[in-house]
């Protein structure tokens, strides 16, 4: 186990389902989706977490904290990151995550990039080594409703882009798809993209009371088990690789 306080750490609960380890970049996230609850598990104001900010001192503390981590045994992929995107607009100002990338590497950590950012994830592409993996967040392929949903992060069509350009350069690539607002673009999402995913992680929409109107209607409805049971059927069908997330597992 690692020592508390490092910047390297070790997800609990439903994080765990993500990596063994992660590091937050930033102080909050500027995508503004509707359905990010990060604001309320950092205890932060959903304005000031959408005027985020580099976390202080972050690199200077990462330099230090990853050998220590390395030193305690920590093993395994570290996740940039969950409860900010690395490639949030804000990341064209100060390049953290391709920082990060090379400062986590220097400590023999394979990294794993989360990120709704699109293209904008490229541009640190040349810096991924054998293991490393790419993984997108997927919610809709209707351009308008993400952007309605998920207005500052990249379109559908430009994480899917990015992801295919990840599969070629032979990278490990894997799509959350969580959360689902949409079960029948979900489904749709895993045929079109099928070709280019080594892994599938599939959850469900937490915490749906907290939406704000009218996107919680949207989604008041989902029957979870149906979903769930689409879901596996069509994965099984394609010979995918996939993981339910326990949440979604329990109402199957």
């Amino acid at each position: 186990m690692l020592k508390k306080g490092l910047v390297i750490y070790e997800p609990t609960g439903k994080a765990l389902e993500y990596a063994p380890l992660a590091v937050n970049l930033y102080k909050g996230c500027n995508h503004g989706c509707r359905y990010c609850y990060a604001a309320a598990a950092t205890w932060q104001n959903p304005t000031d977490f959408s005027n985020a900010i580099p976390r202080p001192g972050i690199l200077d503390r990462l330099k230090v904290d990853a050998p220590k981590a390395a030193q305690a045994g920590a093993i395994g992929q570290v996740l940039l990151c969950f409860t900010c995107d690395p490639y949030q607009p804000l990341d064209d100002d100060y390049h953290l995550a391709g920082q990060a990338i090379e400062i986590l590497h220097a400590s023999g950590f394979l990294v794993t990039v989360l990120t709704k950012g699109g293209t904008r994830a490229q541009a640190d592409f040349d810096l991924y080594w054998p293991g490393d993996q790419f993984a997108t967040t997927m919610t809709f392929l209707d351009e308008k409703q993400s952007l309605d949903w998920e207005p500052k992060a990249a379109t559908p069509a430009e994480r899917i882009r990015t992801l295919i350009e990840a599969h070629s350069r032979g990278f490990d690539t894997w799509v959350s798809l969580e959360p689902v607002l949409d079960p029948a673009q979900s489904l749709d999402i895993i045929r079109q993209i099928y070709n280019y995913v080594d892994l599938f992680k599939v959850g469900k929409l937490n915490y749906p009371e907290k939406l704000p109107e009218p996107y919680r209607s949207q989604v008041n409805d989902i029957d979870w088990g149906k979903f769930g049971r689409e879901a596996v059927d069509l994965l099984c069908k394609l010979h995918c690789n996939y993981y339910i997330k326990n949440d979604l597992k329990r109402l199957m």
